[in-house]
C-alpha cells in the first residue's frame, strides 16, 4: 500500500505567506519590495543545449496581464489573473470571482542572452525561451620576451 505524499512544512510555509502579507509594503514601484504574491505559478525549467525554456502554468492569467523582464542577470515574471463567473438558476444567484497577483524570479545564468528572450502564452502555460550566448573560446595568449 502507498503512502500518501506530505510536505511536512506546508503549513510553516502557509503561515510564512500569511505574515508577509500582512507586513507587505503594497503600492510602491519598487520591484525590491514586494515580498509576497497571492498565488505562485508552478514553474518547470529546462536547460537545451542552445536556450533555457520556463514553463509556468497560469491558468486564467490574460497575456496582456503577464509582465517579464531581465535584470542584472535576474529574470522576473509577473502578473494577474481576473476570473468571475456567474450561475442564476430558479431561486438563487452565484457569483464567484477569483483574482490575484503572482511574482517570481529567476537567477540567471552569465550565458543566458538577455537581448533575445522571448515569451508566449498559450492554453494557460507560459513559455519563456531565454537563448544562451555564443560560448567565448579560450584563447592562449603568446608572451613575448
Amino acid at each position: 500500500m502507498a503512502l500518501p505524499h506530505t510536505n511536512p512544512w506546508r503549513l510553516l510555509d502557509q503561515l510564512q505567506q500569511d505574515l508577509n502579507r500582512q507586513l507587505s509594503t503594497r503600492g510602491t514601484e519598487d520591484d525590491a519590495n514586494i515580498t509576497t504574491s497571492d498565488w505562485a505559478p508552478a514553474v518547470d525549467i529546462q536547460e537545451l543545449e542552445d536556450r533555457y525554456l520556463i514553463h509556468a502554468d497560469i491558468p486564467g492569467v490574460d497575456p496582456k496581464d503577464i509582465e517579464v523582464h531581465m535584470e542584472n542577470g535576474i529574470l522576473t515574471i509577473k502578473g494577474e489573473r481576473h476570473s468571475e463567473s456567474k450561475e442564476e438558476r430558479e431561486g438563487y444567484k452565484r457569483v464567484e470571482r477569483s483574482r490575484g497577483t503572482f511574482f517570481r524570479r529567476f537567477s540567471m545564468p552569465d550565458t543566458a542572452d538577455a537581448t533575445s528572450i522571448s515569451a508566449k502564452s498559450k492554453n494557460g502555460v507560459l513559455e519563456v525561451t531565454i537563448p544562451k550566448q555564443e560560448k567565448v573560446q579560450r584563447r592562449k595568449i603568446q608572451v613575448e620576451e
